[in-house]
């Protein structure tokens, strides 16, 4: 088998996997929900839920947890996706929680939402009654991630216990929960970056733009490369803007997730990067380096 053939069967494998376990959600749960960021991971999720379930409609809604301060080209982006194929969406916003002083605005530097969004899922996941909410989180991506299952249960205060975890058997979901508590099922748990972009690549799935090379006006700090196309990031006066030719690995709340120097501006060049590349995509994303255990403390609390 040559290495064409190779991939595409790997790539099929991991589709048909996911298309399983999306099925395996309709049929155990009643009232599940997509979790969509406008990433690309989500974005595959949302491939491969209309794949399981064509010609019907996807059976459950896309819900999006909107920091405020997103990337522009996601929001547009994720309105059109769901204009164009007919979704429901589900948008609820971390500033209400703010504005409610549920959460508290963060301050300084290294100030982000990305946190206070947990206290808005698990308001939105207690106001529909959710008992499954779907996200595109994949084992490769950070080592707490590597410790979910594909159906992994919360409490009904919506924790994690990672130590205290059900045995994972192939092709036996266990979707059986007591009352207030709801499941978090991650479809592409086993895929890596690559294979997301290679199924992107064969799927000739469109993404936000902001995934490929653009010239963006930046500044560097902390050894990365931060946008300053808006007002969300922290810039120190002596922060010095310029302009660079970057692009964008991992799609989150912008005052957490840096750029990359890069001139891919196709996929399958994005493909090739990322084959070559020997840095974590989550490199890029600060929220992860506040300390050692920081991904892991957050899906404790509730954090997709």
């Amino acid at each position: 088998m040559n290495t064409m053939n190779k991939d595409t069967s790997h790539i099929n494998s991991l589709e048909n996997e996911a298309i399983y376990i999306m099925r395996e959600v309709a049929a155990q749960f009643e009232k599940p929900v997509l979790l969509f960021s406008g990433g690309k991971d989500s974005i595959t999720l949302v491939r491969l839920a209309v794949k399981a379930f064509y010609p019907a409609k996807i059976p459950f809604p896309l819900m999006h947890i909107d920091t405020g301060h997103n990337f522009p080209e996601t929001i547009e982006f994720r309105d059109r996706l769901v204009k164009e194929l007919g979704l429901d969406l589900i948008i609820r916003n971390v500033q209400d929680s703010i504005d409610q002083g549920k959460v508290k605005e963060e301050s300084g530097k290294y100030a982000s939402r990305n946190q206070l969004q947990t206290t808005t899922l698990l308001d939105a996941i207690e106001e529909f009654k959710f008992d499954a909410c779907i996200g595109g989180a994949r084992r490769d991506e950070e080592k707490a991630r590597a410790k979910e299952r594909i159906f992994s249960v919360r409490d009904d205060f919506g924790q994690w216990d990672e130590k205290n975890q059900r045995p994972e058997l192939f092709d036996m979901l266990n979707g059986d929960i007591e009352h207030g508590q709801n499941v978090r099922v991650f479809p592409i748990s086993n895929w890596t970056e690559l294979d997301v972009w290679s199924y992107i690549e064969k799927e000739n799935i469109e993404i936000p733009s902001i995934y490929f090379a653009h010239t963006r006006a930046t500044f560097l700090r902390d050894g990365l490369i931060w946008s300053a196309d808006d007002e969300v990031v922290f810039r120190e006066e002596d922060e010095e803007v310029l302009e660079r030719i970057v692009r964008f690995r991992t799609v989150g709340d912008m005052s957490c997730t840096a750029a990359v120097l890069s001139e891919a501006a196709d996929i399958a060049t994005v493909v090739q990067e990322i084959r070559e590349s020997t840095i974590s995509e989550r490199g890029a994303r600060i929220d992860d380096k506040r300390s050692e255990a920081a991904m892991e403390k957050r899906k404790q609390q509730g954090y997709f």
